[in-house]
């Protein structure tokens, strides 16, 4: 069974689970929203444990009623607690209306939200407006007062996802508070974990509200949270009497002239997460000056697809794209490395070539990030961030083989499995070179045997985990090789 811990799920899912454990497991809406309400002003006092006062802002449906749960459970535990209504006054029916009976009945402060009132100063706001059931843009009065919210200027906390997220893909719809920290109940959502709507979760908690571990197998999830611990058996320490022979042979194709940098960090970054050998075919007048900077790189001169064949002979992966161009040399060179049965890792100008001269093949790995995979299908790079799992899964059947989408949450899609997702990195990552390094990440397991599913997703979370910790050191302005000290610390899992 999927660990409750990494199954994400979209609102369908979620949907079904809460019917199941009203159906087979006698647990009730009122239960689930009562646990739901507990486990939130848990959270926020072990969070924020010098709040004295928050201010919760309501709308009418069940993730108001989440917020009336909260706001009666932190009045009871002696907080000074204010509601403010957002759309219509009071829920209308079911476990919601009864969560703000209970909060009438305490006379816990309330009163209709307006665009003009004065709302007073909280040390904690609670966003419980809208839930996963958003699908449309906000309506008016639930954008004023987000932008209410902002103006406040204390940290928000939201219950199950930021009020404007769509739950299923990360979208904003219309606006989003950006929180601090987010509850999310039940289930991981997608959308809290890739797209815009990682830009708006905070610091993201998962509570499960003690429904049965069983439940969960009734219900697929629509995708995995992937760690460094399910594939560290990959990582396991080498035999004394190991030599480079067995840690397999890359061969990087990029480099045209003028762009050796881009081949380079491939080339080394296979080297540091464990590849015995690297060469790099790349532009002539490359290979002397790629020689002097890194000389545990094997660097090659290749005019000719003739010169290419022997190197191809001796490898077990090949890296396509870093600095590739996109010139009748470029081109040569990737169509007779896409005729071969290696493993091929493809990015960058690669990606590009693909896109003008479309084929499958099964044992390559795809590496685009938005404005590649907008190539790859003939959009834009907005349709692709609308809805990145639709994305993935559209490239995947079109090109066959692995397909990584990068970005914040990078998704990982192989065949007959389900999607996988990367949570860890962070935008000090975007900058130049980062692909290439994760092209070299990549193609290094690979030559060391992993299959390249696993190699896909192993190397995604490394290279992220590397950008966390080089970001330690300060987001703005990280560079590439950067990470190459941390890939090196990460690959020797022990």
């Amino acid at each position: 069974m999927q660990s409750i811990k990494t199954a994400i799920y979209q609102t369908q899912q979620i949907r079904e689970l809460e019917r199941l454990a009203q159906e087979r497991f006698g647990i009730t809406e009122q239960v689930m929203m009562q646990r739901a309400g507990k486990a939130a002003v848990d959270f926020l006092l072990r969070r924020w444990p010098n709040a004295q006062h928050i201010l919760v802002f309501c709308g009418s449906g069940n993730n108001g009623g989440d917020g009336y749960v909260l706001a009666q459970q932190a009045h009871e535990r002696g907080l000074k607690v204010d509601i403010c209504q957002v759309g219509h006054p009071e829920p209308q029916q079911g476990a919601a209306k009864e969560a703000f009976e209970i909060c009438q009945q305490a006379h816990i402060p309330m009163q209709p939200f307006q665009e003009k009132m004065n709302l007073p100063h909280p040390d904690i706001i609670v966003d419980a407006i809208c839930g996963t059931g958003l699908k449309d843009n906000l309506r008016d009065a639930a954008v004023a007062a987000i932008k209410k919210m902002q103006h406040l200027r204390a940290p928000i906390f939201a219950l199950d996802i930021p009020s404007g997220i769509h739950a299923d893909t990360g979208q904003v719809l219309g606006a989003a508070p950006h929180a601090a920290a987010t509850i999310t109940f039940i289930g991981l959502k997608l959308g809290l974990l890739t797209g815009n709507g990682i830009g708006y979760t905070g610091e993201l908690v998962c509570n499960d509200l003690q429904l049965p571990t069983d439940l969960f197998t009734y219900v697929k999830p629509v995708a995995e949270k992937i760690s460094l611990n399910i594939y560290a058996d990959y990582l396991h320490p080498r035999p004394r009497d190991w030599h480079k022979g067995l840690c397999g042979h890359v061969l990087v194709i990029g480099g045209a002239l003028g762009f050796s940098g881009a081949a380079r960090m491939a080339g080394e970054a296979a080297l540091r997460v464990g590849a015995g050998l690297v060469s790099v075919a790349t532009h002539p007048e490359n290979a002397i000056v790629m020689n002097v900077a890194r000389p545990e790189l094997m660097c090659h001169g290749v005019k000719t697809v003739a010169e290419l064949k022997p190197l191809i002979e001796r490898a077990n992966v090949i890296i396509l794209g870093p600095g590739l161009g996109q010139s009748a040399w470029a081109v040569d060179l990737w169509k007779y490395a896409c005729e071969q049965d290696l493993p091929l890792v493809v990015d960058a100008d690669a990606l590009n070539l693909l896109a003008k001269a479309p084929l499958s093949k099964e044992n390559w790995i795809l590496t685009p990030h938005p404005g590649e995979a907008a190539r790859l299908v003939d959009a834009t790079s907005q349709v692709i961030q609308q809805d990145r799992l639709a994305a993935i899964e559209t490239i995947q059947q079109r090109y066959g083989g692995v397909c990584v989408l990068k970005g914040a949450g990078s998704l990982i899609l192989s065949p007959h499995a389900p999607p996988a997702l990367c949570d860890k990195g962070n935008p000090g990552m975007a900058s130049a070179g980062m692909g290439d390094i994760l092209s070299g990440v990549i193609g290094g397991l690979i030559a060391q045997g992993i299959p390249i599913g696993d190699a896909a997703k192993l190397g995604v979370c490394l290279h992220a985990m590397a950008g966390d910790l080089a970001a330690k050191e300060g987001e703005r302005g990280m560079i590439a090789m950067d990470l190459m000290p941390y890939l090196r610390r990460l690959a020797t899992h022990e």
